[in-house]
């Protein structure tokens, strides 16, 4: 039953993530995302595609609030269980990467993965997403920034764990490194543009 249990919880996290919020917020613009850019779902793509500052904002908040409405719901339904919780915030990135409703073509998972990181223990969560924030306002590059979000919660939740186990439990660390897995997947045509010097910016301001 438990098991069971986890296991709904990754799937429920995993259909969270799949709504398509940079799909429906490019069709509210009048335009579909797969067909522009990189082709994906995410706050940047929705930025070219549309050109509009205030649909690339709806999409990062919606794309937030599934990882941060993944891990709550589990821990409502699942009170003092965080290893479902967790399965459920990585389920909700690795929905948010490769959405069954959409062909899993979907985002690359920093926005998601940082807000459900926050969810499940902000110790972690905030200094990486701050980081990715700096690391992308300062490059240029959202990749970068993704990554840096990925890589940098997978490095902070074990340093934590190793020097303060009362602040982050092992349990956030599969979190980190399942969402770290996808992260780096998901970006490789990314990391191979950015070795060629064919990686775009973005403009922010």
């Amino acid at each position: 039953m438990i098991t069971l249990s986890i296991a709904a919880a990754g799937l429920l996290g995993y259909l969270l993530g799949s709504i398509p919020v940079g799909y429906l917020v490019g069709k509210a613009w009048g335009v579909d995302v797969r067909a522009v850019g990189s082709g994906r779902m995410g706050g940047t793509n929705v930025l070219r595609a549309t050109d509009s500052k205030l649909a690339a904002a709806i999409t990062i908040v919606g794309d937030a609030l599934k990882g941060v409405a993944a891990v709550w719901l589990v821990r409502w339904l699942l009170p003092g269980n965080e290893l479902a919780a967790v399965l459920a915030g990585a389920g909700a990135v690795y929905g948010h990467i490769w959405p069954v409703f959409l062909r899993f073509q979907g985002g690359a998972g920093g926005v998601t993965a940082a807000l459900a990181q926050i969810a499940l223990n902000p110790w972690v969560g905030v200094p990486s997403l701050l980081l990715g924030i700096y690391v992308m306002g300062f490059s240029r590059y959202a990749s970068l920034g993704t990554l840096t979000v990925g890589v940098s919660g997978l490095v902070l939740s074990v340093l934590l764990w190793w020097v303060r186990p009362d602040l982050v439990s092992a349990v956030y660390i599969l979190f980190a490194a399942l969402a770290t897995v996808a992260i780096v997947i998901t970006l490789q045509p990314n990391l191979r543009r950015l070795r060629r010097g064919e990686e775009r910016r973005i403009t922010l301001w």
